[in-house]
């Protein structure tokens, strides 16, 4: 076996060092790192863009009102075929509401009032049209990163 520098050969394979495979090691463990900075900071992109989507009411056209009806009838209906009594409507980050969703989180009487954007209007819909259908809107926290109250779902039910 003869040796170069810290590199041992043996045959035509080359062996490196332990500190060259801690080195070794450590670029990848570095590089795996920036990898989810570089998507983290895409998915937090992709998160301010969505809340400052959210956060702008949305026209509501006659038009605009029959689409949504028609894809919530279709959503209902798929959901019932597979005998389901209830579907999330609406997910959106807790900044959607004044006070980060804990009258929600907190099923308080008065969280329909913390809502802003357009999941006050979605609220609106269901209090104004299928509220007198006996459809029940239900609204509780479904994500918790760090601990900390995320995302809000707004489910349909019908049971």
């Amino acid at each position: 076996m003869a040796e170069t520098g810290t590199h041992r050969i043996l045959g035509d394979e080359t062996f490196m060092s332990a500190d060259d495979l801690r080195s070794y090691m450590q670029e990848i463990e570095q590089s795996k790192l920036t990898k989810e900075l570089s998507a983290m900071d895409r998915a937090e992109k992709a998160r301010e863009e969505l809340i400052k989507t959210l956060s702008q009411p949305v026209d509501l056209t006659p038009e605009r009102l029959h689409q949504i009806s028609e894809n919530l009838r279709t959503k209902m209906r798929l959901a019932a075929q597979r005998g389901e009594t209830e579907i999330m409507v609406m997910r959106f980050p807790n900044t959607l509401c004044s006070d980060k969703g804990r009258a929600i989180n907190n099923a308080e009487d008065g969280w329909p009032d913390s809502l802003t954007g357009r999941p006050r209007q979605a609220y609106e819909l269901w209090r104004d049209h299928l509220r007198a259908g006996h459809y029940k809107l239900k609204a509780m926290i479904i994500d918790w990163p760090n601990g900390m109250p995320g995302d809000v779902g707004f489910f349909l039910s019908w049971a």
